[in-house]
């Protein structure tokens, strides 16, 4: 794998040779998907872009909004062998949702676990790292430790109850301080 420095908010941070992460901004921005060689687009967002997606690339639009209770996990192997797909004939592909925090990054720590070997709790270190913005909200965090639990037989990650309700054990120390309003 290959990990770069962050691209900050605006632009499209590597996760590994074949794969970026972005905001929707970045996303739209032609120069910066030719710059990166993207040839696949995955859109995590509820609505479509307005423009549509430069010739020659491939166009995937899964609309989840970015709740809790939505069923990303119904896309994750969908998600992961496409990215794994393009990645085998040396594409690169570009997942996006609307801030670049939630919904893709669960789906590229997804594409991590079943792909590259990882754990969960090392998939959302190495995209953290990366794009230091990443957090899947609590609904996703679920759906993303049985993903691994079903994969491989048990989750590196668990989720625990807090005085924010339930989140991953990861959060759990800066929880402790946290009120919920």
């Amino acid at each position: 794998m290959h990990k770069s420095s962050p691209a900050g908010l605006s632009g499209l941070c590597r996760v590994t040779d074949h794969l970026y992460l972005s905001n929707q901004r970045a996303a739209n921005d032609a120069s910066q998907l030719s710059d990166h060689n993207i040839t696949c687009i995955i859109n995590v967002t509820e609505t479509r872009t307005s423009s549509s997606a430069p010739p020659g690339l491939d166009y995937i639009h899964i609309p989840v909004p970015d709740s809790p209770l939505s069923p990303l996990r119904d896309h994750f192997d969908e998600v992961a062998d496409k990215i794994q797909s393009i990645a085998e004939s040396s594409g690169r592909t570009l997942v996006h949702c609307n801030a670049g925090v939630s919904r893709s990054s669960a789906l590229c720590m997804a594409y991590l676990v079943k792909h590259r070997g990882l754990t969960l709790l090392e998939a959302h270190r190495w995209v953290k790292t990366c794009r230091p913005v990443a957090r899947p909200n609590n609904g996703f965090w679920r759906q993303l430790v049985q993903y691994e639990a079903e994969l491989r037989g048990c989750s590196s990650i668990q989720m625990v109850s807090s005085s924010m309700g339930e989140i991953p054990d990861i959060y759990e120390e800066e929880a402790k301080n946290m009120v919920p309003m």
